[in-house]
């Protein structure tokens, strides 16, 4: 059956989490994803499941932990500095190989910062914002249809992997209202053999993350490594607009790469030959795709809001073969069409 109903951002990705089997919700509030939080209290024991209002985000994303070991899918919420504080938790769940969801509904920062839209945690998310050698896989939705969709794969993914997944959005996204089809989810076939529920005439099973012998932990790291080769060269995802024949290619992700999709149709009418990459995958960044295009293309223009984090994962991933350019707002300015255009002529000169 699929339904389609008129939601903002945080709404789609609280009822997607829902209907993708999560039953464990913890999280604290925090401007602009409250109404992911004020859904879940709703909707959540009416599926069965627990919502909990912690008394921090530290409570949070431990209640997550917690859950995760007994196999129930969880999912926490938060926004910049509710995300900083859960940074201890999420480097525990990454080294416990706990199935986690953890969305980031970005805002302006460093510091409290305000409640305008913001890209700048992109650091934070994909380079491990907590201590050890980890990964989270990073997923970027630019729609509230995506943000669905999305969401249903994170816990998938999550569940295949045994990791924590972040859904990184902005506030733009979590606030923008959009038509949204939910479709009926197919169960998981994936069996947690791993769970804490008791020994029940079994052998006992232990998670943990203290490893004390330097080679046990060494050995531990490198499985891990392992684990995140297989899923760069498997999970690898985005979108490529005129990759083809296109000179200057646009990089953006979330709420910036639907301007920059209209600015490039604008310039495409013009006779300009532009085009566009979409990263839907921040971890694994999609480097396959650029390394393909870095063949053709003159010159790659980044496309954010912020100050410009996004710039070293595209010069890495085609080996600064290119110029890679960059056009940026901070502090919950938006770029806009103009801004993006003036820029590149800027690069033509």
């Amino acid at each position: 059956m699929v339904r389609k109903v008129l939601m903002c951002g945080n709404e789609a990705l609280a009822e997607a989490a829902i209907m993708a089997g999560c039953r464990f919700y913890a999280g604290y509030p925090i401007t602009p994803q409250n109404e992911i939080p004020a859904y879940m209290s709703k909707h959540m024991p009416e599926a069965g499941g627990v919502f909990m209002q912690s008394e921090s985000e530290l409570a949070a994303i431990n209640m997550v932990f917690g859950s995760s070991l007994t196999g129930m899918r969880a999912m926490t919420s938060s926004s910049s500095p509710g995300i900083s504080l859960k940074q201890e938790g999420i480097s525990y769940i990454a080294a416990c190989e706990l199935p986690a969801i953890i969305v980031n509904i970005m805002r302006g920062g460093p510091g409290l910062g305000n409640i305008g839209p913001s890209q700048s945690d992109y650091f934070q998310a994909v380079k491990g914002g907590g201590h050890g050698d980890y990964h989270m896989i990073v997923i970027a939705p630019a729609s509230c249809q995506e943000i669905a969709d999305l969401t249903m794969l994170s816990f998938d993914l999550a569940d295949k992997y045994r990791m924590p997944v972040m859904i990184l959005g902005d506030g733009i996204l979590g606030q923008m209202m959009e038509p949204v089809e939910f479709k009926a989810v197919a169960k998981s076939e994936i069996k947690k053999d791993w769970i804490l529920d008791g020994c029940k005439g079994r052998k006992p099973r232990v998670i943990k993350s203290l490893i004390l012998k330097e080679a046990e932990l060494e050995e531990f790291n490198l499985k891990l490594q392992k684990k995140y080769d297989q899923i760069k060269n498997e999970e690898q995802r985005c979108e490529v607009l005129y990759g083809d024949d296109s000179e200057i290619m646009l990089v953006a992700y979330g709420t910036p790469s639907r301007i920059c999709r209209s600015v490039v149709e604008n310039l495409r009418k013009k006779g300009k030959k532009a085009g566009m990459i979409r990263p839907i995958t921040l971890w694994p960044f999609p480097e396959r795709e650029f390394k393909k295009l870095a063949k053709n293309v003159k010159s790659f223009l980044v496309v954010e809001m912020s100050c410009g984090q996004m710039i070293e994962d595209v010069k890495l991933a085609i080996d600064c073969a290119k110029p890679v350019h960059f056009y940026g707002r901070a502090g919950g300015e938006i770029p806009s069409e103009d801004g993006i255009i003036k820029a590149i002529e800027n690069i033509n000169g």
